[in-house]
C-alpha cells in the first residue's frame, strides 16, 4: 500500500474524498431535519456545513486510519469513517467556539461563523450569540456520527472514555491558551495533541480491536506528534504568511504566547529586542515592516523550537519502529509522522 510517496499521496487522497462523501450525506439528511423544524433552523447547519467543507485537510480520519492499518495489517480501513467524520465535525464545533473567543473574523479562506452572522444581520451580540450556537450544533452533530462508530464487540465503552478525554483535555488547554500559560508544551498537548493525533491514533486502535501492547505503541507515537505538529504550526504561523497558513493573520499580530514567543522570552533578550517584538505582538495593525523585523529578532529562538520539534519527531519515529507493526505499517506511520511536522509539507 505504501511503497512509495505516491501510494501513500492516493491513500490519503481517498480517506479525504470518503470522509468527504459521508459528511456531505450527513449534511444533507441533517439540513432535512432543520428544515423540519423551521426554516430558520436552516441557517447553523448551513454554517457549520460550509466551515466543515471549506479547506481543511482530513489530517484527524488520516492518523485514525494509519493507526486502525498498523493495529488491525492490511486491508480496507472503511470502519474508520464515521469516527473520523465524528473528528471533523469536532474540529469544526472547537474552531467555532475558538474564533469568536479569539475575535478572528477568517477561517480557512471564509468568514468565521460568528462574524458571518454579524455581517448577515448587523448584530454583533447576536452574531455571536448565533456563532455559539453553530458550535453546540457541530458538537452534537459531532456525537451523532460518533456513536455510528464502528467499534468491535466490547470496546464501544472505552472509545466513549476516549472521546470524552479529548475533548476535557482541549478545554484544559484552551483555558492554557487563553491565559497564556508560560507552559506551553503542555498547552500543545492539551489543546492540539488530544484530538489531532493521540486520540484519534486511540480510537483507530480501539476500532482495529487492538491488543494493549498496539494500544501502548500508538500512545508512545501520537503524543510526541501532537505536540511537534502544532511546534511546526507555531513556526508556520509565526513566521510564514496568512496565505500560507489559512489563518487570518500571524500569531505575532494576534497575540499569541506561542513556542516560538516562550523561547525568545527563556533566552533573557536585551531591550532592543524586547522592544522590537513587543511593537507588534498583539497589535492587529503592525506594519509588514515592523514584523519582519520582529521575526529576524526571533531568528534564534526559531531554533530552539526547530530543535525541539525534531527531537519530538524523532521520538515518534523511534516509538513506531519499536511497536509490534508489520514493515509496510511502520513505513505508513513514519511517513504521517513526517507529514505532520515537516515544515516544508
Amino acid at each position: 500500500m505504501v511503497q512509495g510517496q505516491m501510494n501513500l499521496d492516493s491513500w490519503m487522497a481517498d480517506i479525504r474524498r470518503r470522509v468527504d462523501a459521508l459528511l456531505d450525506d450527513f449534511f444533507d439528511a441533517k439540513a432535512e431535519e432543520a428544515e423540519a423544524l423551521s426554516p430558520r433552523a436552516m441557517e447553523l447547519v448551513t454554517e457549520v456545513r460550509d466551515l466543515t467543507m471549506r479547506g481543511g485537510k482530513r489530517l484527524r480520519p488520516i492518523v485514525t486510519a494509519a493507526a486502525f492499518r498498523a493495529a488491525h495489517g492490511r486491508g480496507a480501513v472503511d470502519a474508520t469513517f464515521e469516527v473520523g467524520a465524528a473528528l471533523e465535525l469536532m474540529q469544526a464545533y472547537l474552531l467555532i467556539h475558538d474564533d469568536w473567543m479569539d475575535e478572528d473574523d477568517e477561517r480557512r479562506g471564509g468568514p468565521a461563523v460568528h462574524y458571518a452572522f454579524q455581517k448577515r444581520h448587523g448584530r454583533t451580540h447576536l452574531g455571536a450569540s448565533l456563532g455559539i450556537l453553530a458550535g453546540d450544533l457541530a458538537c452534537t452533530f459531532s456525537w451523532e456520527l460518533f456513536l455510528r462508530g464502528q467499534f468491535p464487540h466490547g470496546r464501544r465503552s472505552e472509545g466513549n472514555e476516549v472521546f470524552v478525554r479529548m475533548q476535557k483535555e482541549v478545554f484544559a488547554g484552551q483555558q492554557l491558551d487563553l491565559m497564556a500559560d508560560e507552559d506551553v508544551e503542555r498547552m500543545h498537548d492539551l489543546k492540539t495533541g488530544s484530538y489531532t493525533t493521540r486520540g484519534p491514533a486511540d480510537l483507530g486502535g480501539l476500532l482495529a480491536n487492538a491488543d494493549d501492547a498496539m494500544m501502548r505503541s500508538l500512545g508512545e507515537w501520537s503524543t510526541p506528534l501532537g505536540v511537534a505538529f502544532q511546534l511546526r504550526d507555531d513556526l508556520l504561523s509565526t513566521f510564514e504568511s496568512a496565505q500560507e497558513t489559512g489563518k487570518p493573520g500571524d500569531d505575532l499580530r494576534h497575540g499569541k504566547h506561542n513556542a516560538v514567543i516562550a523561547a525568545f522570552r527563556r533566552r533573557g533578550p536585551d531591550a532592543a529586542a524586547l522592544a522590537a517584538v513587543d511593537a507588534v505582538w498583539g497589535r492587529p495593525d503592525a506594519s509588514d515592516e515592523a514584523v519582519a523585523e520582529a521575526t529576524t529578532v526571533l531568528g534564534a529562538a526559531k531554533e530552539d523550537v526547530e530543535a525541539r520539534l525534531r527531537v519530538l519527531a524523532d521520538e515518534a519515529k523511534r516509538a513506531v519502529l519499536a511497536g509490534p507493526f508489520d514493515d509496510e505499517a511502520k513505513q505508513m506511520l513514519v511517513e504521517v509522522t513526517r507529514r505532520l511536522t515537516d515544515r516544508g509539507s
